[in-house]
């Protein structure tokens, strides 16, 4: 095992171009009222990397183009289809009206914990909460099914963009999970070499 270099990274990932031809996964992202400039940011470059179908920006949170954005974005607010919206509960609703599901990345009395989410459940919206006072009890009671990620230390919660880099790639793993086999054994698609 060797450490890659960066060309032998890129001649692995997709162009521009081709991944403008790629079926995205059947993941939307709301973020609701995000304040961080940087988390917003970093959140374009973890929906790049799940090649997510749209991320949809509410309320205050900040969109481009802000130079703090584009520092940890590093390029995906133009790989990353995405939208503003002011009022977050105007795009659940159309959303709902096109089969997505939504699920809200928060502690809520019916939360699950995040790796328990099925294939069926696709199209799905995962919605990311303000920082400091999490998701809007309006949207919470619009959800179809709410996640948590089990947390085992003193502290409750993490950072909005860490949150959402785990729970993102869960999703990505159960979208791109291939039907068990007859004999019951799941196996995962092959990582395409670029």
């Amino acid at each position: 095992m060797k450490k890659l270099t960066h060309d032998e990274i890129a001649a692995r990932r997709l162009s521009a171009d081709r991944l403008k031809t790629e079926t995205r996964l059947p993941i939307t992202v709301l973020l609701d009222n995000i304040r961080s400039l940087y988390n917003v940011g970093s959140i374009f470059r973890t929906s790049d990397g799940g090649r997510i179908a749209k991320l949809i920006l509410t309320g205050y949170t900040p969109h481009p183009p802000r130079k703090e954005i584009s520092k940890t974005a590093l390029g995906a607010t133009e790989t990353v289809p995405w939208e503003y919206v002011r009022d977050p509960v105007e795009a659940i609703e159309s959303l709902k009206a096109e089969g997505t599901r939504i699920c809200v990345l928060e502690h809520t009395s019916g939360s699950v914990p995040y790796h328990s989410v099925t294939k069926g459940e696709f199209p799905l919206c995962l919605v990311v909460g303000n920082e400091i006072t999490g998701v809007s009890q309006e949207i919470i009671g619009r959800a179809d099914l709410a996640v948590d990620i089990p947390m085992f230390g003193m502290k409750q919660s993490l950072n909005a963009a860490v949150a959402y880099g785990i729970a993102l790639f869960e999703f990505v793993r159960i979208v791109r999970e291939e039907a068990p086999p007859s004999g019951g054994v799941t196996t995962r698609p092959e990582t395409p070499r670029r």
